[in-house]
């Protein structure tokens, strides 16, 4: 369902997502924890293609994950995301 294969994402010369891999199966659930600053809402933001990643790739229900692709607003009604607060994101 989710496949993200060696993920990379920089802001400037500070790097927040380094080699990240991850598999999500249809009806796993998944909780992304760790301290303030570690990527997780970068993540959420990559898989959704709310912000362009520098390196990888992201597969979702079988369809690469590219925040220029013509499908990316199709892609995005099949999913969601909780947060811990509205503000957060």
């Amino acid at each position: 369902m989710i496949e993200i294969r060696q993920l990379q994402k920089h802001y400037g010369s500070h790097r927040v997502l380094h080699g990240v891999d991850l598999d999500v199966a249809k009806g796993e659930v998944v909780c992304l924890i760790g301290p303030s600053g570690s990527g997780k809402s970068t993540l959420l933001r990559c898989i959704n293609a709310l912000e362009a990643y520098d390196g990888g790739h992201i597969n979702v229900f079988g369809e690469t994950v590219q925040r220029a692709s013509k499908t990316v607003h199709a892609l995005r009604s099949r999913m969601g995301m909780v947060f811990q607060r509205f503000n957060l994101f």
